[in-house]
């Protein structure tokens, strides 16, 4: 049997193929939608479990989409007659995206995945066979070099990126090629690079098949294959972070000590972002004894960046080694040796006197301010994805903030942010409540509370009147002096600046 990191793979230099092939599969209405609706919730999401029983069950037809879902999705042979009317059979045998097989069947070389892009369009991403389904689903431990479809981190990443038209984009270990894909439609130029060579062939498919513009596809590690004088002004990246003793598995190992590969993926970053440029990572970052994680991670923002750093999960090292050694497929095997990788992995992290390990966003921005803003905070709640606007309206916010000190804010104008609710906590009949909490209901979600002189300013700031007069205003209805005020207010509106219950006006 040949494993899936060294079966050949559709030929990249047969453009024709790749379109008339995209063509027949739009026509089928083999896409995001098209399955969702022949398939049915319930198997939709059981693909996502890399269970695939109730899509099996659901294409017991003859129609063409179920024929093309069982082909390329659940990779079972179809019998030739019933593809020669949906799709350019010659062509895609040979081009190498179908083969021959038990006489009059066809099988598909690569999975193909429909993927709906975040204005509606249709694209299709390619990966190694059977691993377009729920990830890796333990194929990595027989087979290191395989190319994963789209994961719950991919969809993270493209979530969080800033979209905004820029002249070039770097894709750091590309894989399936998800985020080159993205970045093609907002960046006039992309380069995506990989240590595997099977990646960057299969990153070509997923940009063909999608109709999208070709990028510079370079061989090697991490910003290692890009020019010394070449910059960047987004720079993506969901590299192999896994802290695992050894680089066993190439797609999420990254074969550096302890968290090293992340820590130098986000140092080597600033160097390589023009002025304004973003970058954007997913990482892991180690909870070490005597130390505050916090710490940790700012130490590893380069000068002249801005950064914005999300914890969004903590695992202790037992259920990290357990998530890992399952995402391998190790628990499926010799018992034995699982007792001894896992073994392993505790190890490693008592010899690093590390006792968790942290899992989030790192955001830069290349601003080059004399004291750029660096924010450390845990965020485990639920987000509304896609953030990448909530993020540039956070670094827009930095720099308004730098930029106003005490006496330019209370000459500034703000409005109270879209979908931002007040909730009011308190004893059942209780005259007053005990706190007041500002809530938002669209990107973070965050909620923050405040005393009765924030919530008043609050809830008056329509861009109207600057910060001072409203100040003035509420200090006569309370009967506080509005010099105090003014002076102690300050900082309670800026936090809720930062965090973005109130925009700037103007």
């Amino acid at each position: 049997m040949t494993d899936s990191g060294s079966a050949p793979l559709p030929a990249t230099d047969r453009p024709e193929a790749a379109a008339r092939l995209r063509d027949a599969l739009l026509s089928a209405s083999f896409t995001a939608d098209g399955l969702l609706d022949l398939l049915g919730a319930p198997a939709y999401a059981a693909l996502a479990r890399s269970e695939t029983v109730p899509a099996l069950r659901a294409t017991r037809g003859d129609t063409p989409l179920e024929a093309l879902v069982r082909l390329f999705l659940l990779q079972q042979p179809v019998p030739r007659a019933r593809l020669t009317d949906v799709l350019p059979v010659e062509d895609a045998v040979d081009a190498g995206w179908l083969t021959s097989v038990g006489g009059d069947e066809l099988a598909a070389t690569v999975d193909v995945r429909p993927y709906g892009g975040p204005d509606g369009e249709d694209w299709f991403i390619v990966s190694d066979l059977g691993c377009a389904v729920g990830g890796a689903g333990g194929i990595g431990s027989r087979d290191e070099g395989v190319v994963l479809g789209v994961g719950g981190a991919s969809t993270t990443l493209a979530g969080i990126t800033v979209r905004t038209p820029v002249g070039a984009a770097l894709d750091l270990g590309t894989g399936s090629g998800i985020q080159a894909l993205h970045a093609a439609q907002h960046a006039t130029r992309v380069t995506a690079t990989d240590l595997n060579p099977r990646a960057l062939h299969i990153t070509a498919l997923t940009l063909a098949l999608s109709g999208a513009p070709a990028a510079t596809l370079c061989e090697g590690s991490l910003f290692e294959p890009v020019r010394d004088d070449e910059t960047f002004d987004l720079v993506v990246s969901n590299p192999p972070f896994v802290i695992s003793p050894g680089a066993r598995l190439t797609y999420r190992d990254g074969g550096m000590s302890g968290d090293d590969l992340c820590r130098s993926l986000v140092q080597q970053a600033g160097e390589k972002l023009n002025e304004g440029g973003f970058a954007q990572f997913l990482a892991n970052w180690q909870h070490v004894e005597g130390e505050e994680w916090q710490d940790r991670v700012r130490s590893w923002v380069p000068r002249g960046c801005d950064a914005w750093i999300v914890q969004r999960e903590v695992q202790d090292v037992t259920q990290y080694a357990e998530l890992w050694l399952r995402d391998a497929g190790d628990h499926r095997e010799d018992q034995a040796e699982y007792q001894s990788r896992y073994d392993a992995w505790l190890d490693e992290f008592e010899a690093r006197k590390v006792k968790a390990v942290g899992f989030g966003w790192i955001t830069l921005r290349r601003t080059d301010a004399a004291e750029p803003s660096v924010t450390v905070e845990e965020w485990p709640h639920p987000v509304e994805q896609p953030l990448g606007d909530t993020i540039r309206d956070h670094f827009e916010r930095v720099d308004h903030l730098r930029a106003h000190d005490d006496a330019a804010l209370l000459e500034g104008h703000f409005r109270l942010a879209d979908e931002v609710v007040q909730e009011q906590v308190g004893l059942p009949g209780a005259e007053d409540p005990e706190h007041v909490v500002l809530r938002q209901h669209r990107g973070m979600r965050r909620a923050t509370k405040v005393d009765t002189i924030g919530a008043g300013f609050a809830g008056v700031c329509d861009g109207s009147l600057s910060a001072g007069v409203i100040l003035d205003a509420i200090a006569q209805l309370v009967g506080e002096d509005p010099v105090v005020l003014r002076d102690r207010t300050p900082a309670q509106i800026r936090l809720l600046v930062e965090q973005g219950f109130l925009e700037p006006v103007g």
